[in-house]
């Protein structure tokens, strides 16, 4: 069965959610990448949007700007990691529930959701046009002197998603923990291979030596 979530978020809605776990995001979604962080952790600006308990989607969107409305024609998600720095000082500011983005974050970002109880979670790559038709309407939006990829665009989405969770609200990221498990795999296989190599340089020498 499809899970979905709703905003506004309450930190019942996602306490139970571990790294993995997949879900669709219902309600507003508001973009907001490198200069927004920049602008509320270091500028020290208030945002216009209230984002406590809301949603943020790292990415730089294509709009079509209209006198009446606005479309959204392409949305896809920007590499999480570029905002590292910053979001953990985002989430505690903001109070943000849930951060989408492409990729994982670091182990700041992990704390901070712990301390704080948010969730990062991954949309698919290359699904910009899919993301863009999951959004209903574009509500407004602020910083428009950012130039569009980095203006807060205020959405309203229906099932947004897939959403995969990569970093859950105990703490635990999936990217690391991936990182781990692949290091020791590798690890593991490359032993007899190297060892294999080994041997046969071994041979191909005591052949040159006859």
């Amino acid at each position: 069965m499809k899970k979905i979530i709703t905003t506004p978020i309450g930190i019942a809605d996602i306490a139970n959610l571990r790294i993995g776990d997949i879900f669709y995001l219902s309600g507003y979604l508001v973009t907001g990448r490198d200069d927004v962080h920049h602008r509320i952790v270091h500028e020290g600006l208030v945002s216009p949007y209230d984002f406590k308990d809301m949603a943020l989607l790292h990415a730089g969107p294509i709009v079509k700007e209209g006198a009446k409305e606005n479309v959204m024609i392409s949305i896809g998600p920007t590499s999480s990691i570029r905002m590292e720095a910053d979001e953990a000082a985002f989430i505690e500011k903001t109070g943000v529930r849930i951060i989408i983005g492409k990729g994982g974050m670091g182990e700041k970002t992990a704390e901070a959701c712990k301390k704080f109880g948010a969730i990062h979670c991954v949309f698919p790559g290359g699904c910009a046009v899919t993301a863009a038709s999951q959004v209903e309407k574009i509500e407004t939006v602020y910083w428009r002197e950012l130039g569009m990829p980095e203006s807060l665009w205020v959405m309203k989405v229906k099932e947004f998603g897939p959403l995969i969770v990569s970093i859950d609200t105990a703490g635990n990221n999936m990217f690391v923990d991936n990182k781990r498990y692949y290091a020791a795999r590798k690890e593991e296989v490359m032993k007899p291979i190297l060892q294999s190599v080994k041997d046969y340089m071994n041979i191909e020498q005591e052949e040159t030596d006859k």
